[in-house]
């Protein structure tokens, strides 16, 4: 595809509409030998913080995703988004209505803001959410994700991000009801929105807080924190504390190469099945990277399935 930037100075240099062509070939194109290329240099170059934003629908992760942009703005780093919406089942067809309430400057080059369809995929994410992550980490200081937002079992999102932040609000439940969300076994960081409505606010964190004392531990414990997107209180500190909790060096590379890893086999099992995972899934540690790996295995799985048949 001759539109894409040959390499990643290009596609820095070439701003949005770079940036913009590149993403819509990871849908169009995704096997093309450079937007592959592309994806494997910015997999291994330093990039920013990859913040994913979970919860309810009505938590009001837009409007946190708003208030978090112009606080980042201010201080000169610049954003990166990705928005899922669901698909409906029965047209495939999204609304895409989250990219409506994230308010930003066009003519702002340092916030770029993307939405993506969750097609037929479950757990919060779309299929090319990882790889689209990873383009815009090269970018962008931060890149917010936000996922779909559809009830309890919203964890993938876990195998793209690197800190995972849990919006709960006012309201939500209490603490058993907290416990019974598969997602709460897995953030890093739980916000508790709509602050500004006072004590109910404070006993949701508490309820989240007795919430995350009962379930099992594997790691530091998440940190509940209080917020108003509405008057902007606590924005600042939530950033801060979620920054500072950013796996770094040994810790940070371990997750960067086991979020890659399981992206890869989440691709060639929806493209084999679990038989064919099996069978390439010790293979893929013989490539660079997992968007080499996926390419050059499914195009030599799909060349061996065709022989068989040729057989039978």
């Amino acid at each position: 595809m001759s539109t894409l930037p040959e390499d990643l100075a290009a596609l820095r240099a070439g701003g949005k509409p770079a940036l913009a062509r590149s993403l819509s070939a990871l849908e169009t194109d995704p096997a093309n030998p450079r937007l592959v290329a592309l994806l494997d240099a910015a997999f291994r170059a330093p990039g920013g913080i990859v913040l994913g934003l979970t919860g309810p629908p009505g938590v009001g992760k837009s409007t946190l995703t708003n208030a978090m942009i112009a606080r980042l703005r201010a201080r000169g780093e610049r954003v990166g988004v990705i928005a899922v919406d669901p698909s409906s089942r029965r047209s495939g067809g999204a609304l895409l209505g989250d990219r409506t309430r994230i308010e930003t400057d066009p003519d702002d080059q340092g916030v770029f803001v993307r939405s993506m369809a969750a097609r037929k995929r479950l757990g919060g994410l779309a299929d090319l959410t990882y790889p689209a992550a990873v383009l815009m980490r090269a970018l962008y200081d931060w890149v917010i994700v936000e996922t779909v937002g559809v009830g309890q079992s919203e964890t993938e999102i876990a195998d793209c991000a690197d800190i995972v932040v849990f919006c709960a609000q006012p309201g939500s439940g209490d603490a058993l009801q907290f416990m019974k969300a598969g997602v709460m076994e897995m953030p890093d960081i739980v916000l508790v929105t709509k602050g500004d409505m006072g004590a109910p606010a404070r006993r949701a964190a508490a309820d989240v807080r007795g919430a995350l004392s009962l379930a099992a531990e594997d790691g530091p414990p998440a940190e509940v924190a209080i917020l108003s997107a509405a008057t902007g209180e606590g924005i600042g500190e939530a950033l801060d504390l979620i920054a500072a909790r950013v796996p770094d060096g040994t810790a940070g590379a371990a997750r960067h190469a086991a979020r890659a890893r399981a992206w890869a086999e989440s691709r060639l099992a929806e493209s084999f099945g679990s038989v064919g995972l099996l069978a390439l899934a010790p293979r893929i540690d013989q490539y660079p990277t997992p968007f080499s790996a996926v390419v050059e295995l499914t195009d030599a799985a799909r060349a061996a399935v065709q022989a068989s048949l040729e057989n039978i």
